[in-house]
């Protein structure tokens, strides 16, 4: 895949396996903490992680050796229609956050969706997740609309702010 230099650190972006997990699985829980990353509030077991995301574009960001980030497609739907649509997640550790790692996460894992054939990305972003609204506007993402008391998370209903982003390659242009 890649490797990049930011503010004298080096970071390779790599496609993320099964051994992965366990940093993957540890940044993901620093995601849940924050209360307003996931609607998830327990990590998922591995198998259950990978039933559910699409095995094709799934990356990690490594600095020495240690993952840092991660960065995974899961399906919109089943239906045939939204085969070429697909929901991003990104996670950057709590470490690594504001460095610019999610954005060549978020870089490389659109190429890995155009590659793959996706024409569509989506996500669904918390109003309070300021990061993750800045980062999906730096890679093209476009504000759709905000569905409102979509789910509820600790006994609060909240809102979710849809981005999506058309490949410039793939379908629809």
């Amino acid at each position: 895949m890649s490797t990049n230099s930011i503010n004298n650190t080096n970071f390779s972006i790599r496609e993320m396996s099964e051994h992965h997990w366990p940093m993957v699985a540890q940044i993901y829980q620093q995601g849940i903490d924050t209360g307003f990353a996931t609607f998830e509030t327990e990590i998922p077991s591995y198998e259950q992680w990978n039933r559910n995301h699409i095995s094709s574009c799934r990356l990690v960001g490594l600095g020495d050796d240690k993952v840092l980030g991660w960065a995974a497609l899961s399906p919109v739907s089943g239906r045939c229609v939204y085969g070429g649509v697909a929901e991003v997640s990104v996670y950057v550790a709590e470490s690594t956050r504001g460095i610019g790692l999610g954005k060549l996460l978020m870089e490389e894992l659109i190429t890995a969706s155009e590659k793959a054939g996706f024409w569509t990305l989506q996500s669904g972003i918390f109003p309070e997740n300021i990061g993750s609204i800045e980062l999906h506007k730096k890679v093209g993402f476009r504000y759709m609309g905000k569905r409102e008391r979509i789910g509820e998370l600790d006994g609060i209903w909240k809102d979710n702010l849809l981005f999506e982003r058309r490949s410039k390659v793939v379908g629809i242009n």
